[in-house]
């Protein structure tokens, strides 16, 4: 009886679920009058008039859109038309996803709304049982970054993971690499390992994944500094002082070369490139500004759930079939798409095979008290 009793419950609430919905969103139209739209020129970052604007009804809307388990998310972008939009990211593997799709209306407050049918986003950490082959090469010191990297002791339950050694930021005169929390600290179960990340545990290159999970075929190219960014903060970063001699001191990347000290905020368009461990340079765009996602993560490398967390003003970029970012690319540092020294832009970190997520780089900055390395 119990089990009918839920059963019964669950289908209704499940048909409520349109009505809701609806209901919510004639409130939201009912209590503010459209505003005018159409295409936008100008560079559309944060600063920009119509931008905010829609920034702020987004802001208005998201966490009662998001508190329908399958929306994972909101951001301020574009439609096929060129107006600055809303967009909902709607789990496509979602139970309700196909009553959350019709239910959304075309416009909030005469703001266009634009939806997205995506997994739920991960962090892109990559894994590969023991034994595998490597394809990504041991650099001759000094190396430069962008490369494949990670913890040293990486290795859990028939696992290694490892990501990619983004960038080199600079605190009081020392150098750092800089990457993700998940890629450097994220073990935080003695688990599959019998260890957790420690403060002065090895940073190397190139990671477990492509060295058959064995560390002694890798370098050691920097000290983990254990500071925790997750799961009480909003950003996915984290840093190890660069070893003497390991590290090239400009900072150079990868098919990038040597950067602009000088971060950028992001707009929507704007070119954007990177250089990672799995799919190396790679170019694509910003699709969203103020992005709130919901992000999974786990407790060691193919470990369980350790948290989901929520992150707010985060950027989004393209990437369709996973062809800018893919699973190792966490940790590269997005940089504006042009020949020379091109300027920061974002910390990535996350995503689907439809959208890559970056923390915004001068937040990544101002939560270490640093400055990029670069021209």
């Amino acid at each position: 009886m119990f089990t009918l009793f839920c059963s019964s419950f669950y289908l209704q609430a499940r048909r409520n679920i349109t009505g809701l919905i609806f209901a919510f969103l004639a409130f939201i139209l009912m209590t503010a009058g459209a505003f005018a739209g159409g295409p936008q020129a100008g560079r559309l970052d944060k600063e920009h008039p119509r931008v905010k604007q829609v920034m702020g009804v987004q802001e208005e809307v998201t966490d009662s859109l998001m508190s329908y388990e399958d929306i994972l998310g909101t951001a301020t972008g574009l439609d096929e038309d060129g107006e600055v939009a809303i967009v909902v990211y709607v789990n496509q593997h979602g139970k309700g996803m196909s009553e959350i799709v019709r239910a959304l209306p075309n416009k909030i407050k005469g703001v266009p709304v634009v939806v997205e049918i995506t997994e739920p986003f991960r962090t892109l950490l990559a894994k590969a049982r023991r034994g595998g082959v490597s394809h990504t090469a041991k650099q001759t010191p000094p190396i430069q970054l962008g490369t494949s990297g990670g913890w040293g002791y990486d290795l859990a339950n028939g696992y290694c993971c490892g990501g990619t050694l983004g960038s080199l930021i600079q605190i009081n005169g020392l150098q750092y690499i800089l990457s993700n929390y998940h890629v450097f600290a994220s073990d935080i179960v003695l688990g599959g390992n019998n260890r957790v990340a420690t403060d002065g545990d090895p940073i190397i290159q190139p990671g477990l994944i492509d060295v058959g999970c064995n560390a002694l075929k890798a370098q050691s190219v920097g000290a983990l500094v254990a500071i925790k960014s997750l799961p009480g903060n909003n950003v996915d970063a984290a840093i190890a002082q660069a070893a003497p001699g390991m590290v090239r001191t400009d900072g150079a990347i990868l098919e990038i070369g040597t950067i602009s000290a000088e971060p950028v905020s992001a707009s929507i368009g704007q070119p954007v490139k990177k250089s990672g461990r799995t799919t190396g340079l790679t170019r694509s765009v910003v699709s969203g500004l103020n992005a709130t996602v919901s992000v999974l993560y786990d407790d060691e490398c193919a470990g369980g759930a350790a948290f989901t967390k929520i992150f707010t003003g985060q950027i989004m970029i393209k990437n369709i079939g996973s062809k800018f970012i893919a699973g190792g690319d966490s940790g590269s540092l997005m940089v504006e798409d042009v020949k020379v020294d091109p300027n920061p832009v974002g910390l990535l970190f996350a995503g689907s095979s439809t959208s890559a997520i970056a923390n915004p780089i001068g937040e990544v900055l101002t939560f270490f008290g640093a400055t990029m390395v670069g021209q």
